[in-house]
């Protein structure tokens, strides 16, 4: 299992958020550059980067930053975060991200998720953040009426290859991930799986691991002290 440590972007800082509130943000560095080269040197081959202004806007103030990531050599870059037109897909993959993340775009326009399924393939993922086994939209703010299994299952069926998986309710909590969901999704569904929300112990990473899932996102747990990304890289192993 492949380990993505987060980067959280806000105004160019690497921040976190409590289970997806924006009243409830966490400034953890300045230099989200310096972040990522830390996370390579413990080891990370991955990083999960999140634009928390695209997310509520649709624009890519952050892209200058994304760039700068995208070229700390040795890293995949994936973004997500109010992705939600074929130019913004474009301008990101075009600065060297490695494949970004459609989110209230997948459920919302689905035309549009086909299309860019289409021209990019692989490098198309879709984030599915779920609460109370709904699909939630727009940055976390909106619970739709989507049914979180039946929305994998199509997916699946468009060609995504990616699913980011999160359990809202654990996001940034630090109570342990939502293995049973994990375990439920890679006995349904045959793409890749990343776990998101709430993993924050070596354990926790243990777990996932063994269920076969291709990736867990490790943030907060990291930038509290609560997981050594080094020792989770290799239990992840």
């Amino acid at each position: 299992m492949l380990v993505f440590p987060a980067i959280d972007l806000y105004e160019g800082k690497a921040v976190r958020l409590f289970k997806g509130d924006y009243a409830q943000m966490t400034v953890y560095n300045e230099n989200p550059i310096a972040v990522a080269e830390d996370f390579k040197r413990a080891g990370a081959t991955c990083l999960h980067v999140v634009d928390l202004e695209g997310a509520k806007s649709g624009e890519t103030p952050n892209i200058d930053t994304v760039t700068a990531l995208s070229r700390v050599e040795g890293l995949f870059v994936e973004v997500g975060g109010g992705i939600r037109s074929m130019e913004v897909v474009d301008r990101y993959l075009a600065a060297g991200v490695d494949r970004v993340i459609l989110g209230t775009a997948a459920v919302k326009d689905e035309a549009f998720l086909r299309a860019a399924v289409a021209k990019y393939g692989e490098k198309i993922a879709v984030g599915v953040d779920i609460k109370d086994g709904f699909v939630a939209i727009k940055g976390w703010t909106e619970k739709s009426d989507l049914e979180a299994m039946a929305f994998c299952e199509k997916m699946q069926k468009i060609g995504v290859r990616t699913l980011i998986c999160t359990d809202i309710s654990k996001d940034g909590a630090m109570q342990g991930a939502n293995h049973e969901l994990y375990r439920e999704l890679s006995r349904r569904f045959g793409v890749q799986i990343i776990a998101s929300g709430g993993v924050s112990s070596i354990e926790d990473v243990k777990k996932l691991a063994a269920l076969g899932l291709y990736g867990a996102i490790i943030g907060k747990a990291y930038y509290t002290g609560a997981i050594n990304l080094a020792e989770a890289i290799e239990v992840a192993k």
